[in-house]
C-alpha cells in the first residue's frame, strides 16, 4: 500500500503489506535502502487502521487489536526496532484518527461509554481530553505550526454529512465550518508552510467533491476554477503556493497541478487506472500509487516504480471494459474467447459510499478464469459519481441499489452476455446485505447468492455494530431501529428469507464490529428452519481476513459453491 513518511526525515518510512503471506507493517529506511517487519501477529495486521510516524522518524505507531475486531489501542516503538510499549494510558476503543506532532500525540477515541472523545496526550504526562460529544466525530490533521488541530464531527446529527472544527491544543474552538443540512465537508491537510494557517476542505457544493483553501482564523476561503467532470481532492505542494488534484471520473484517476496564484491546471503524465494515494516529497517529488485491472498496485515516482511488493511477476489478468445501462456504470470482466452466453457474478462492492474502480483484483480474475463473467455495478448510493448519486439511498437503503443491480442482470441477460439461468449475485460488507435482500426480494433473478460478512437482520446488527456505524446507519435509515421500525423492516433481509429460492453461501468473520455475527447466526437459523440449501463458512478475523492462505480457502469454497449448484468449472 502507499506509504507514507516522517515529516521531518522523509527517508523514514511505513507502509503495509501482505507479500509475506498476510497484511504486516514495514519500516523502510531509504538512507540505508532496509525494510524491517514492524509487526508479526498470526491473524495480521493493519485492517482499516494501519501504521503512522512521528514528525521525526523515531518512532513507529501500530493498532493493536485482537482477531482483526478493531476495538484496541495505539502501540508505539523505535523505528529500528525495541521499546515497544503501550503508546497511552486511554484503554481499548474504536480508533478515530492519530495526528502526531514532536512532543504530543493527538488520538481519537469511540466507545459505546463516552461516545467519541479526542485527546492531546503529551510525551511522558496525562492525557487531557480536549473534545468528546455523543455523535461521531473524527481526527483530521494538525497545523504545520502544531497549534490548530481539525475536525470533523457530527454534532448536527448527520454522520454522513460532517462538519468541521478547528480547535487549539486545550480544546477551544477556533473555527466551526458547516454548510448547513445535508451538505458535508471533509478536512484535508494544513498548508506545510510554518504559521500558515490554510487548510484544505473538500465540499460537495457544486454537486460535486471539490477542494477548497480556508484560512481557519479569518475564515476567508479561495475556491478553485476547475472544468472537469469527476470528484476532485487536493493535497499541497511543498511551497505552499500549488496543489496536487487527484480526479477520480468513472473509476479512474488523473493527477494534476493546480497554481493557486495564477489558477492555472497542468496535467501530470500517468498511466490509466486507479490511483490509490498521491503525495508531494519534501523534494518536490510527486509519488502516487497506481493500480489498474492488468497492473498490481504499486508506488511510482513518474515513470519509476519507487517500491513494488517483491516476488514473483503477477499472472496475466484481463483488462475491464465499462458499459452504460440506464445510467449506471459497470465494469465487465470477461474471459478471453469461449462461446456466450456465459455463467454471471454480479459483484456487489460494499460501503455502500464507496465504488468499483479500475484496478488489480485477483478474486475477480479467478472468476474469471473459472469461465464467469464479472459486473461490477456502480450502483446509486455509490460514492465518485456526485452528491445527488451517492444520496440517492438516504432514508431508502437496499432496495434502491437492488433496482440498479436488476436492471444490470436483465441487460446482460438481453444483451446475450449472460446465461440467465446461471446469474449469481455476492458480495461482502453492504454487499453481503444486499445479496441476502436480493436473494429474497429477487428470488426469480438469481440463481445463486453469496454473503461476505453480510447482514441478515438489521436490528440486530444495529444492536450489536461499532459505536460509528450507529450513527452512520441512523443517519442513513432516518433513524434508529426503535424510531423507524417500517423502513428497517422493508430493508431487512430476514424480513424475506421465506421468499429464498436460491442456494446462498455465507462467509461470517467471528470478530466482525461492522456486520456483528450475530446478525447472520439469526438468519441463517431461519434457513435452516426453512431448509433453505445454504452453507455457511466462519473464520476467526474481523470484518475480513488479513491472511492470503485463508483468503484463498474462502475463494476456494466460493468458486465449489458455485460449481456445485450452477454446474461451472470446480476450483483449479
Amino acid at each position: 500500500m502507499f506509504p507514507t513518511w516522517a515529516r521531518d526525515r522523509a527517508e523514514h518510512l511505513v507502509y503495509l503489506s501482505n507479500h509475506i503471506g498476510r497484511f504486516e507493517i514495514f519500516a523502510w529506511d531509504r538512507e540505508r535502502d532496509t525494510h524491517r517487519q514492524v509487526t508479526d501477529r498470526p491473524d495480521g495486521t493493519g485492517y482499516r487502521v494501519a501504521a503512522r510516524l512521528d514528525p521525526s522518524g523515531e518512532h513507529v505507531w501500530w493498532w493493536n487489536d485482537r482477531k482483526g475486531d478493531e476495538f484496541g489501542t495505539w502501540t508505539v516503538e523505535r523505528f529500528d526496532g525495541g521499546d515497544r510499549r503501550d503508546a497511552a494510558p486511554l484503554g481499548p476503543s474504536y480508533s478515530t484518527g492519530l495526528a502526531l506532532g514532536r512532543t504530543f500525540a493527538v488520538i481519537g477515541r469511540s466507545t459505546g461509554e463516552e461516545g467519541s472523545s479526542v485527546y492531546v496526550v503529551p510525551r511522558n504526562d496525562r492525557p487531557l481530553r480536549v473534545y468528546a460529544h455523543r455523535e461521531s466525530a473524527r481526527v483530521a490533521h494538525l497545523s504545520a505550526g502544531e497549534t490548530l488541530l481539525a475536525l470533523t464531527h457530527s454534532e448536527h446529527g448527520d454522520s454522513r454529512n460532517p462538519a468541521i472544527r478547528v480547535i487549539d491544543l486545550a480544546g477551544n474552538a477556533v473555527r466551526d465550518l458547516w454548510d448547513g443540512p445535508g451538505r458535508g465537508l471533509q478536512a484535508g491537510r494544513w498548508s506545510p508552510l510554518p504559521g500558515d494557517q490554510r487548510l484544505l476542505v473538500h465540499h460537495e457544493r457544486t454537486g460535486s467533491l471539490r477542494p477548497s483553501v480556508v484560512d481557519a482564523v479569518s475564515g476567508t476561503s479561495v475556491e478553485l476554477d476547475l472544468e472537469l467532470p469527476g470528484e476532485v481532492e487536493a493535497d499541497w505542494y511543498v511551497d505552499g503556493g500549488s496543489l496536487l488534484l487527484g480526479h477520480s471520473h468513472r473509476g479512474r484517476t488523473e493527477l494534476y497541478r493546480y497554481s493557486l496564484g495564477t489558477r492555472a491546471l497542468q496535467r501530470l503524465p500517468t498511466e490509466t487506472g486507479s490511483i490509490d494515494g498521491a503525495r508531494v516529497r519534501p523534494d518536490g517529488e510527486v509519488w502516487y500509487q497506481l493500480n489498474g485491472s492488468t497492473l498490481p498496485p504499486h508506488t511510482r515516482s513518474g515513470s519509476r516504480a519507487v517500491l513494488r511488493a517483491p516476488g514473483p511477476e503477477s499472472p496475466e489478468s484481463v483488462r475491464y471494459t465499462d458499459a452504460d445501462v440506464k445510467g449506471i456504470h459497470v465494469f465487465i470482466a470477461e474471459p478471453r474467447g469461449g462461446a456466450r452466453p456465459r455463467p454471471t457474478l454480479l459483484l456487489v462492492h460494499g460501503g455502500p459510499e464507496a465504488h468499483d474502480r479500475d484496478r488489480w483484483d485477483p478474486e475477480v480474475q479467478a472468476w474469471v478464469d473459472h469461465g464467469f463473467a464479472v459486473l461490477m455495478v456502480n450502483y446509486r448510493g455509490s460514492s465518485g459519481y456526485g452528491k445527488a448519486w451517492r444520496d440517492a439511498i438516504k432514508g431508502k437503503p437496499g432496495l434502491t441499489e437492488l433496482e440498479d443491480i436488476a436492471a444490470v442482470r436483465d441487460w446482460a441477460v438481453t444483451s446475450g452476455m449472460s446465461d440467465a439461468a446461471r446469474c449469481a449475485i455476492g458480495g461482502a460488507s453492504w454487499g453481503g446485505y444486499l445479496t441476502l435482500l436480493g436473494l429474497g426480494v429477487q428470488p426469480e433473478r438469481w440463481a445463486a447468492g453469496l454473503a461476505g460478512v453480510p447482514i441478515g437482520d438489521y436490528v440486530a446488527a444495529f444492536d450489536d455494530e461499532m459505536e460509528p456505524l450507529k450513527r452512520y446507519d441512523a443517519a442513513l435509515f432516518g433513524g434508529t431501529p426503535d424510531e423507524v421500525p417500517q423502513v428497517y423492516k422493508e430493508r431487512n433481509p430476514i424480513t424475506y428469507v421465506g421468499r429464498v429460492r436460491a442456494p446462498v453461501m455465507l462467509l461470517v468473520g467471528q470478530n466482525d464490529p461492522r456486520c456483528p455475527s450475530r446478525s447472520a447466526d439469526i438468519y441463517i437459523d431461519r434457513l435452516r428452519e426453512l431448509r433453505k440449501v445454504h452453507e455457511t463458512y466462519r473464520y476467526d478475523a474481523g470484518h475480513g481476513s488479513l491472511v492470503i492462505d485463508e483468503r484463498i480457502r474462502q475463494m476456494e469454497a466460493q468458486i465449489a459453491f458455485l460449481a456445485r449448484h450452477l454446474g461451472t468449472p470446480a476450483p483449479l
